[in-house]
C-alpha cells in the first residue's frame, strides 16, 4: 500500500527523538526513497547518518528497522552537517577542503590529515604547501591562505615538513657547476692537444607522479580528522573509469562527478613558462576551479582516491593517492 503524506508525517513525528537517539543518525525527515542508486516515487522516513555502516558493525538496537508503522526507512549517508561557513575563512579546528597555503602563495585547499612517522600532517600539493619547489623545510604554512586574508604569524597553522620536487625540464640545459669542471677539462685537454671538447647538459626531465606536501600542525588541536561537507575518510581505494567522486574545495565547495579517463599523461602549466609532465594520473570533469588545489578526491564510500593539483575549464587532474601516499611515506591516521 502506498504510503500517505499525512501519515508519514503522524510517524516521523512520534519515533523522531528515538531515531535521532540512535548513533551515527545526523537528521530526519520525509523523502522518497533510493533504490540501486535511483530516486523511487515511494515516500519514506529518511534517516541521514554521518557515515553509513555495515548492519553487522551494528546492535540490534542501533539498527534502524526497515519499516516503521508499516512506513519503509532508507538510510543517506551525508556525512557531518555544518553550519555553512565559508572555505575561505578561519577554522579551528581546520578541517579538510579549508583555504591554506605556504606564506609566500596565495592560496590552495588543505586536503586532509596524514600521519607520518607517528606524527600527524596536513596534505596538500607542493605548489600550495612548497611554492613549487621555492620553499624551504619548516616555512610558514597559514589558514587561511594569503590571499584570503592569512598572514604570519597570527594564521600560522603549520610548518612545511616535506615535499616532492616538481621536475619541470623539458630537455637539456646548461648546468652552472658543469660548466665549470667542463672548462677546466677542456682546458687541461686543449694542453694535451686533444680535440675533444666537453658540453656541460642536465639529463632530461623525468615524468612526475605527483604534486604533493605535507606540513606539520603546530598544535595538533587545530586541525580535524574530516572534510568539511564530507565527514571522515573510510579508507583508500583505486581509482577506476567511470568511478563517481566528489571534492570539498577551497573555491568551488562540495563538487561530483565522474572519472572520465585513467592513465593520463598531461603537460601542466605552473606559470613563468614553467611545465611539467605527468603520468599516470585521473581525470574527471569539470569539478574544480582556481584555489582548489589539494583537495582530497573521495568516491562515494567516502574513501581516498586521490590528490587534485590541476585543471582546465573543461577537465580536473588527480593524483592517485597510492603514488602520493608511497611518495611522502605516509598513511591514514
Amino acid at each position: 500500500m502506498a504510503t500517505n503524506l499525512a501519515d508519514a508525517r503522524k510517524v516521523l513525528a512520534a519515533v523522531r527523538k528515538d531515531l535521532m537517539a540512535k548513533p551515527n543518525v545526523v537528521a530526519t525527515g520525509i523523502g522518497y526513497k533510493i533504490a540501486a542508486g535511483k530516486q523511487t516515487t515511494e515516500l519514506a522516513l529518511i534517516c541521514s547518518v554521518d557515515v553509513k555502516k555495515a548492519k553487522q558493525a551494528l546492535s540490534l538496537k542501533e539498527m534502524i528497522p526497515a519499516t516503521i508503522q508499516d512506513i519503509p526507512t532508507d538510510v543517506n549517508p551525508t556525512g557531518t552537517i555544518y553550519a555553512l561557513q565559508a572555505p575561505t575563512g578561519k577554522f579551528r579546528p581546520a578541517p579538510g577542503g579549508v583555504s591554506i597555503g605556504h606564506y609566500q602563495i596565495t592560496a590552495g585547499t588543505l586536503g586532509c590529515l596524514v600521519k607520518k612517522n607517528d606524527k600527524l600532517m596536513i596534505l596538500s600539493n607542493n605548489h600550495v604547501l612548497a611554492n613549487s619547489n621555492s620553499a624551504s623545510i619548516g616555512d610558514a604554512i597559514l589558514q587561511p591562505g594569503p590571499y584570503d586574508g592569512g598572514s604570519d604569524p597570527q594564521d600560522r597553522i603549520a610548518k612545511l615538513n616535506d615535499f616532492v620536487q616538481i621536475d619541470f625540464g623539458n630537455g637539456s640545459s646548461s648546468c652552472p657547476f658543469g660548466q665549470t669542471v667542463a672548462a677546466i677539462l677542456n682546458l687541461f685537454a686543449a694542453l694535451v692537444g686533444s680535440k675533444t671538447r666537453l658540453l656541460p647538459t642536465r639529463i632530461a626531465a623525468a615524468e612526475n607522479l605527483v604534486d604533493c606536501a605535507i606540513a606539520e600542525p603546530i598544535n595538533a588541536a587545530d586541525v580535524k580528522n574530516e572534510i568539511l561537507q564530507i565527514g571522515t575518510i573510510a579508507g583508500t581505494a583505486e581509482g577506476t573509469l567511470g568511478l563517481s567522486i566528489k571534492k570539498s574545495g577551497r573555491t568551488t565547495g562540495l563538487t561530483t562527478g565522474t572519472i572520465t579517463q585513467i592513465d593520463v599523461t598531461s603537460q601542466v602549466s605552473y606559470g613563468s613558462n614553467k611545465v611539467a609532465t605527468f603520468v599516470d594520473q585521473l581525470m574527471a570533469g569539470n569539478i574544480s576551479q582556481g584555489g582548489d588545489s589539494g583537495s582530497a578526491v573521495l568516491n562515494t564510500d567516502n574513501k581516498l582516491i586521490g590528490l587534485l593539483f590541476a585543471g582546465s575549464n573543461t577537465t580536473t587532474i588527480i593524483n592517485r593517492i597510492q603514488n602520493v601516499f608511497d611518495a611522502l611515506a605516509v598513511t591514514l591516521p
